[in-house]
């Protein structure tokens, strides 16, 4: 079995405008807080290999996936598959074109895929055997449950070492920790949790990678010659425990969140222990999932109803409301146009299997909610399984079924911003595809 990592900076130009948080926000960055990264871990059997990229991105389009398959293609004599997954960092730039949250720059993505495929090749060429050891421990007070722990805690509570959730059974509690050594010396290692990594505001225009891209790249200075990947998990419904503060407030508190986070993987390190792994095996399927309604007459109607709210006299363009408006506008007329053009037909999903031994990852484009994750894992054959959120593209959250039932925000609103119409049940559709596609490991 033979291992592989590489790094490569992939940060942006200052002043190019930072994606999330909001409706056209214009967050034109002003300086680098932190770099951001691709990380790559490439792995090889002797008959398979596959390459696991992690990048400190907000998210990535279909077509910026593809483009890097195929220039590992070209320039790869063997077969390799490809899996491109984001942090989901809101400090970076746009990559995929969602009205309203983010200007992509257009030299930026043209160097991307190049760049992408560049991190995977060298991967490649640094495969060597490699002995793995796996640790889950303990992570706490990061995260709180949005949907079901609605109470932002003011920061003065959140930044003590004490700080924990009320409810913490509706996020996650541990992390999973992957260690990589040759010859009894550390080579990477590997991080997974799931949380929402937003602490910083709307207001912050410096270029990071939230906690999560703070804290591996403290990591890897104080493990000098690693590369650390960290693979984020199920995170639709759980925020940081501090969001939405103001910029000096939320700067402050980006690095004691890191440094919990950074606690965690080192414990991690510290305890793990080594695992077996005989083979690798990879398993790819594109799904359709059911969506609540195809009805072109139906968005029509929600489209006039926006449209309106530009008519009122004293409308504002510096109105937080109008300006969400717009990226309805904007979205549902590309929403109706396709329904009228070809019935929604291209419409599946990218869905990704990834067995490392005893470990299994199932990979999906969604910002999954943590009753999706839960399930998974209590249906999964493996006894360690992991779900990833934002990777290879983007279709939106995956609510859970009592969030769907309720809608609101991430059930029916986030899919119409990018021009989709909201999903029927993805809690029970994804919970299933994701178990179908475990029987092709």
């Amino acid at each position: 079995m033979k291992f592989g990592f590489a790094k490569r900076d992939i940060t942006p130009r200052v002043g190019v405008e930072l994606s999330g948080f909001g409706p056209y926000l214009h967050r034109q960055s002003i300086a680098v807080r932190d770099r951001l990264s691709a990380r790559a871990m490439a792995l090889n059997d002797g008959k398979k290999t596959v390459v696991l990229l992690s990048l400190d991105l907000l998210l990535v389009s279909r077509e910026v996936t593809e483009k890097a398959r195929k220039l590992v293609k070209e320039k790869y004599s063997g077969t390799c598959d490809v899996i491109v997954h984001c942090t989901h960092t809101h400090s970076g730039p746009a990559i995929l074109g969602i009205e309203g949250w983010g200007e992509v720059d257009v030299p930026y993505c043209e160097l991307l895929p190049n760049r992408l495929a560049e991190t995977c090749l060298e991967a490649i060429q640094n495969m060597k055997e490699a002995s793995v050891s796996h640790a889950e421990v303990p992570c706490v007070g990061i995260g709180l449950n949005r949907e079901y722990d609605k109470d932002a805690p003011p920061i003065k509570d959140v930044i003590r070492d004490d700080w924990r959730p009320a409810k913490p059974e509706f996020t996650e509690t541990t992390c999973h920790v992957l260690k990589f050594e040759v010859d009894g010396k550390m080579i990477a290692f590997l991080s997974h949790f799931g949380c929402h990594p937003v602490v910083c505001c709307q207001q912050t225009r410096y270029i990071h990678g939230d906690y999560c891209g703070v804290a591996t790249n403290i990591l890897e200075t104080e493990n000098p010659g690693t590369t650390g990947l960290f693979l984020q998990g199920a995170l639709g419904d759980v925020n940081s425990c501090c969001v939405h503060k103001p910029e000096k407030e939320s700067l402050e508190a980006l690095d004691i969140i890191a440094a919990r986070y950074v606690k965690a993987v080192q414990e991690g390190l510290r305890q793990a222990k080594s695992i077996s792994i005989d083979k690798i095996s990879f398993a790819k399927s594109l799904v359709k999932f059911t969506r609540k309604t195809l009805d072109a007459g139906h968005f029509r109607k929600l489209l006039t109803e926006k449209e309106a709210l530009f008519a009122q006299e004293d409308a504002s363009d510096e109105d937080r409301n109008l300006r969400m408006a717009g990226v309805y506008v904007t979205n549902l007329r590309k929403l109706v146009s396709r329904l009228e053009k070809d019935g929604f037909k291209d419409d599946s999903a990218e869905l990704n299997a990834l067995q490392i031994g005893p470990i299994a990852i199932f990979a999906t484009p969604f910002e999954v909610f943590q009753a999706i994750k839960n399930d998974v894992k209590k249906q999964s054959k493996f006894k360690t399984s992991w779900v990833l959120s934002v990777t290879n593209d983007y279709k939106s959250y995956a609510p859970d079924g009592t969030t769907a039932k309720r809608g609101g925000y991430a059930a029916d609103q986030v899919p119409m911003m990018i021009g989709e119409p909201p999903y029927a049940d993805i809690h029970g559709e994804l919970v299933r595809a994701l178990i179908e596609l475990e029987k092709k490991l």
